[in-house]
């Protein structure tokens, strides 16, 4: 698998926006147009993933001085069950392996309507050697579960990340920090 740069000049651009709005509810998507102003080497990798000149997806990588946010991954609905997520994920394991990769993601609350499919997304990624973290993550109005490898991430290190991504501005708007699991 090959991560190449999404920029707006790319063949798919188009088919990862609408990836993009199809796959992540609208309470969890930043706005298309902040994702790809910040996507600069400095602050943010959008990767499309490809196996050969197969497009199957995409993965949003939030950087920071010694973290690797993944911020999403998006296979497409009809390359799923193929090992493309696994795949990619080893790809940006070792990609990022100076940092702390870390993800958050759905917490596994039972009375949820896609409780089974939060056990399996989890399940998932610790089969991909990711680790509950001791924190969750409150990213405006949602809270959620924080997986990674290579250490915790600890809140001082996430603000400083996010604040970097963001701006000062932006950051003081939207309510995004760790929290303790209670």
């Amino acid at each position: 698998m090959q991560l190449v740069r999404v920029t707006k000049g790319i063949k798919e651009y188009k088919k990862i926006k609408k990836l993009y709005r199809q796959v992540f509810p609208m309470e969890e998507r930043v706005p298309f147009w902040l994702l790809m102003k910040k996507a600069k080497p400095s602050i943010a990798d959008f990767w499309a993933l490809y196996d050969n000149e197969n497009w199957a997806g995409f993965s949003y990588i939030v950087k920071g001085e010694e973290l690797a946010y993944l911020f999403y991954l998006a296979i497409k609905p009809d390359e799923q069950r193929k090992g493309y997520g696994g795949t990619a994920l080893d790809i940006l394991k070792d990609y990022y392996k100076d940092c702390k990769l870390f993800l958050a993601l759905e917490s596994l609350d039972q009375t949820a309507d896609n409780y089974e499919q939060r056990v399996k997304r989890h399940s998932f990624y610790q089969k991909c050697d990711f680790s509950d973290m001791p924190y969750k993550i409150k990213e405006a109005s949602v809270i959620y579960d924080i997986m990674g490898i290579g250490g915790v991430v600890e809140p001082e290190e996430y603000d400083r990340m996010m604040e970097h991504y963001l701006g000062r501005f932006l950051k003081r708007m939207i309510d995004m920090k760790i929290i303790k699991n209670t």
